[in-house]
């Protein structure tokens, strides 16, 4: 008999799978349906390092937020939780999503809170 798994188990082994970029395109088909417009710098070489990777707003609900997107086991780096921390400060909502994220419904709950 094949052993079953939780949907905790199956949602961590998903995740786990997921890439950066392939969870970057499920974040914008999502917030694309949900009415919100994204951006993302394609090529950040000649860019001042640990700007977030997506920038979205919801333009009749005024809202405004940045994310950095990170793979299960990718690491913010130092560049990063500074841009972080100072949007945070400076009132944005800027944060950090992991595939995780994305299999449990927890970004699809930030963007439609």
């Amino acid at each position: 008999m094949a052993d079953l798994v939780s949907i905790d188990e199956y949602n961590r082994m998903v995740a786990a799978q997921m890439s950066e970029n392939a969870l970057q395109d499920q974040i914008e088909a999502l917030a694309f349906d949900l009415g919100w417009k994204t951006y993302h710098t394609h090529d950040s070489r000649r860019s001042n390092p640990g700007w977030p990777d997506l920038a979205l707003v919801h333009p009749t609900r005024g809202r405004f937020m940045v994310r950095e997107l990170k793979k299960q086991t990718g690491r913010v780096s130092k560049e990063q939780r500074e841009w972080l921390d100072a949007l945070t400060g400076a009132g944005v909502d800027a944060g950090v999503w992991r595939p995780i994220d994305y299999v449990t419904r927890a970004v699809e709950r930030e963007l439609t809170a």
